[in-house]
């Protein structure tokens, strides 16, 4: 999907129209993907130079660390998220978002929407 990014629309305060300084910029992007709590999916996106990445559309295991070592465990609910008040709500799994678990709160440290994972540290 193009998003565009064009110049300046209307006209002046006083009525007087805008010169056109260039042309229309087309600047090539997606939209964000927000994964959720639910039965993992995933869909693999085209990047640069035939490059690939893996977006996790949903999921309901964390990797967190405990101890040195590596534990799978199921998530429940999103219990804050700095990045926005809204995505608790919505149960976004962004990074720096806190994760309500079997082990208690985990805080992810990975992007799921372009790594293809989630993983995550305990709060204490």
């Amino acid at each position: 999907m193009v998003i565009e990014h064009s110049s300046r629309k209307g006209r002046k305060l006083t009525g007087g129209r805008y010169k056109t300084v260039g042309k229309k910029k087309k600047e090539f992007g997606k939209n964000p993907t927000l994964p959720n709590i639910a039965a993992k999916r995933s869909k693999v996106v085209r990047g640069r130079s035939a490059n690939t990445k893996q977006r996790i559309l949903s999921a309901e295991t964390i990797n967190v660390m405990v101890k040195g070592k590596a534990k799978v465990v199921k998530m429940t609910n999103v219990v804050e998220n700095t990045a926005n008040r809204h995505y608790v709500r919505r149960n976004a799994l962004t990074k720096g978002a806190i994760v309500e678990t079997e082990l208690g709160k985990v805080q992810i440290t990975s992007r799921p929407a372009q790594d293809g994972c989630v993983n995550g540290v305990l709060v204490q």
